[in-house]
């Protein structure tokens, strides 16, 4: 034991280090704890929300007339010549 330091300095310091070794534990625990709960919730989903599909809705065509045709045709090669 150094000469400079007397006894309560001594324990302070062993108690000091204790409680800090034991704050990095809990924490350690608690944020492992948490990520195991927040993977289990996220795989849970929530219980209020419909579940969602997977797939899109059906895809919807509409036939054109020929004017019509015609219209979105011209409207193509004039913003094609645009470029």
């Amino acid at each position: 034991m150094p000469e400079h330091v007397s006894v309560y300095q001594l324990l302070g310091m062993t108690f000091l280090v204790l409680v800090a070794v034991a704050w990095v534990a809990g924490l350690v625990f608690m944020l492992r704890r948490g990520r195991v709960e927040a993977a289990l919730w996220r795989a849970q989903g929530l219980p209020g929300l419909p579940h969602q599909r997977r797939v899109g809705p059906q895809r919807e065509a509409v036939e054109l007339t020929p004017a019509e045709a015609d219209a979105f045709a011209g409207l193509v090669r004039r913003l094609s010549a645009g470029r």
